[in-house]
């Protein structure tokens, strides 16, 4: 059977511990390919992202070196709410008869039950879960009937979009933290400055 990932994202910037995550990912579950789903109209977050074109370019730049990614420009082309449901409908039916596996870290997984159609994607992937921190959102899945669960080991990075925006525009360099072709993106197109 044909193993199908799906590693959706802000990718607000993609950095170095979303790549090692995408590896882990198709080393560990054994994926044929792992769709990187840089995230539409995100209706979850506060914060208007930064525009389309580039986290999409930026993604492909940092995704670029992984075997088995594809990175799949299908929710920002969709208008509307970005929704994983609808995007794993789009993947089961592009592959039938493929097992479906949607990566999420440990923080999603507690608040899951609060998603679009939550019940739904259950059944159409298996969640497959970083584990980092405290175990409570892989409690909650567990307790959940009908979810099918795996756990992905991860060492813990210390990268995070939030605090690599907050060095940018304080003036840092951040090609340590998010390769060196997206840095130089990041400095050609001047993303994350106070303007």
């Amino acid at each position: 059977m044909r193993r199908v990932g799906m590693f959706g994202g802000a990718f607000d910037p993609p950095h170095r511990a979303h790549v090692a995550l995408a590896q882990a990912a198709v080393q560990q579950l054994a994926l044929d390919l792992l769709y990187v789903v840089p995230t539409g109209n995100a209706w979850h977050k506060a914060r208007t992202l930064s525009p389309a074109e580039d986290r999409l370019a930026m993604a492909r730049l940092a995704f670029a070196e992984v075997p088995a990614v594809q990175v799949d420009e299908r929710e920002l082309r969709r208008s509307g709410p970005s929704y994983s449901v609808d995007t794993l409908r789009e993947l089961q039916a592009a592959h039938p008869g493929a097992q479906l596996h949607l990566l999420m870290g440990e923080d999603q997984a507690a608040g899951f039950t609060s998603w679009h159609a939550w019940e739904e994607i259950a059944r159409l992937a298996v969640l497959c879960v970083v584990a980092r921190g405290s175990g409570e959102g892989l409690a909650r899945l567990r307790a959940l009937p009908g979810v099918r669960m795996e756990v992905l080991q991860w060492t813990a990075m210390p990268e995070s979009a939030t605090d690599i925006r907050a060095r940018l525009q304080a003036g840092q360099e951040a090609a340590g933290l998010v390769g060196t072709a997206v840095a130089s993106y990041i400095e050609s197109h001047h993303l994350y400055k106070n303007t």
